[in-house]
């Protein structure tokens, strides 16, 4: 069993800057992979960004050279840098981690990122 608890969600005005943070407990061993999805209401699940345990990057095309995806691994965190920060970033942010030894997939409890002026 793996937990995900998110963290640094908020208001902010368009253009502004927010960093999310995500610490991962548990049987971190059976996790490689991790990353942040988001979804706005109405809306499906959609992915943000991922990183490997090795530091190999992925990201939508929408948040391309504005948000950062890293990771600390001794802490067992990731992170994501969000800048110029748009209203249709609006969306519960959700941290996730596919198990490598199982077809199981963790989440966390998601943050409400709300981009608004």
């Amino acid at each position: 069993q793996v937990r995900l608890e998110e963290s640094g969600g908020g208001l902010v005005l368009p253009g502004g800057s927010l960093k999310l943070s995500c610490s991962a407990s548990g049987n971190i061993f059976t996790i490689n992979t991790m990353g942040w999805y988001r979804q706005a209401p109405g809306l499906q699940r959609e992915m943000v960004a991922t990183i490997t345990s090795g530091g190999r990057t992925n990201y939508s095309d929408s948040v391309k050279g504005r948000f950062t995806i890293s990771r600390d691994t001794p802490k067992s965190t990731v992170y994501l840098q969000m800048n110029s920060l748009k209203p249709e970033d609006t969306a519960v942010y959700y941290c996730n981690a596919p198990s490598v030894f199982s077809t199981r997939n963790y989440w966390g409890q998601g943050t409400q990122v709300t981009v608004s002026s």
